[in-house]
Parts: structure tokens; C-alpha cells; sequence
């Protein structure tokens, strides 16, 4: 059996099976990317919903897990040496699950490392940006008087979004094969056409690749179950 003593987030979320790895998360753009991840590699994991909007990822003992108070973190009952490890950020947790499980992520040092290029790629810019477009136009920012951010977040997501469409121009995936890179990036635009309602403001539909790259992904299975994990309570 883990010894999860270390880990004072099992005391707040207890694990019913600690063999199992321990996702704790929501079912938010971020929190959606090890989902999918685990779905998609198969690895039996247990999830544990962290209610954001109640900022329980404040609570001492996320934080003990996640210093930066963030969804998504996980505990690895089985980690490289045999013991448990935590692994907090949702890029660094794809990165370790694929080289884990030596799935979804190139073995060719050049292809592994285009691949981990578009990995961060979206987590300096796609995440950040669509993030703060979200919160102008489903959140507390549309309130505000001032719409020049507004503006900005529209302006720098459509660049983005330019970016990604030239990169699939001939492709299935971002990179040869459907890979982290697809994970880390399908719940963000799924997001601004699901959440944020901002396809008609960035005319997404004028991204025809990006639409149909999405399409592609959300017709996995294990991205449809993925989106959905942690399910919120009812």
C-alpha cells in the first residue's frame, strides 16, 4: 500500500484507491488536459474534484501539494523510484504521465522536442490569453466600462489562433501524430466556442483548419470523457 503520510492533501481528499494515481483538479481548460491525458494512456487514476469557485485550491492542503494554489496537481502512487510523487503544472504533468507511460509523445529527440515546443507554446500564450479573453467576456470583466482589454484579448487570441491554423494547414495534428501537444490545447478552444461564447467575436469560423483539428478531437472518446473529469457535483 502508498504511504501518502507526506502528502497532507490526503487527509482534506482522502483516496478511496491509493494504488490508483490521484488527479486533483476541475473539469476547467487547465484541469481537462490530465483527463484527457489519462484516458487517453489508460493509466488508472482516481479524481478528486477541487471546487475553484469555493477556492478550496487555497486550502492548506492543495497548497501543500501545489504551492501556487492551481488546479490541476497529481500524487503518483508508482513513481520513478517506486515511491509516490507529486507533480503540480498542467504542462510538466502531461510531460511526465507520456514519458511514463511512452505514450503520446514523440521518441525521436527532434520530433519530442517540436512536440514539447507547441506544449508550451500553449501554456505561454494560448492559456494566458484565452484565459483573460474568457474573463472579459464571461466573467467579472464584462462589467467593465473600459473595453480596450477586452479588445487586446481579442486582437492577441485571433493571432494565436492564426498561428495555430497555419501550423495544421496539411495536417491532422499539431504535430504528425495526435500527441500531447493535441491535449494540451483542444480544451482552450473548445473553451471559447463552449464556455466563453466567443466564436462569432474572434469568427472562428474563419479558422477552418483550427475547426476542423477540433472537430477531429472531440470526436475521441477519450477527450469527450476527459472534458468531463472531475464530474462537478450535482
Amino acid at each position: 500500500m502508498p504511504d501518502f503520510s507526506s502528502f497532507p492533501i490526503t487527509q482534506r481528499w482522502p483516496a478511496s484507491h491509493p494504488e490508483h494515481l490521484q488527479l486533483y483538479a476541475a473539469p476547467t481548460p487547465n484541469g481537462v488536459k490530465v483527463s484527457i491525458m489519462l484516458e487517453e494512456i489508460g493509466l488508472a487514476y482516481e479524481p478528486h474534484f477541487i471546487d475553484i469557485s469555493s477556492n478550496e485550491s487555497k486550502d492548506p492542503a492543495f497548497v501543500s501539494l501545489n504551492p501556487n494554489g492551481r488546479i490541476p496537481a497529481i500524487i503518483d502512487p508508482a513513481g520513478p523510484e517506486g515511491t509516490p510523487i507529486a507533480v503540480w503544472e498542467s504542462g510538466a504533468i502531461l510531460i511526465y504521465l507520456a514519458e511514463k507511460t511512452g505514450q503520446l509523445i514523440p521518441s525521436a529527440p527532434a520530433k519530442r522536442y517540436e512536440t514539447l515546443s507547441w506544449v508550451f507554446f500553449q501554456m505561454s500564450a494560448i492559456g494566458p490569453i484565452f484565459g483573460q479573453l474568457g474573463f472579459f467576456l464571461h466573467w467579472g470583466g464584462k462589467e467593465y466600462e473600459d473595453k480596450r482589454p477586452l479588445q487586446r484579448f481579442i486582437d492577441e487570441s485571433r493571432r494565436l489562433l492564426s498561428i495555430v491554423d497555419r501550423r495544421l494547414e496539411g495536417r491532422d495534428w499539431i504535430v504528425d501524430d495526435y500527441s500531447v501537444a493535441d491535449i494540451a490545447t483542444i480544451g482552450w478552444v473548445n473553451a471559447l466556442i463552449e464556455t466563453y461564447g466567443a466564436s462569432d467575436i474572434l469568427g472562428l469560423s474563419n479558422f477552418a483548419n483550427v475547426s476542423a483539428w477540433l472537430g477531429r478531437g472531440l470526436a475521441r472518446p477519450a477527450v469527450q470523457r476527459g472534458l468531463l473529469i472531475p464530474a462537478r457535483p450535482a
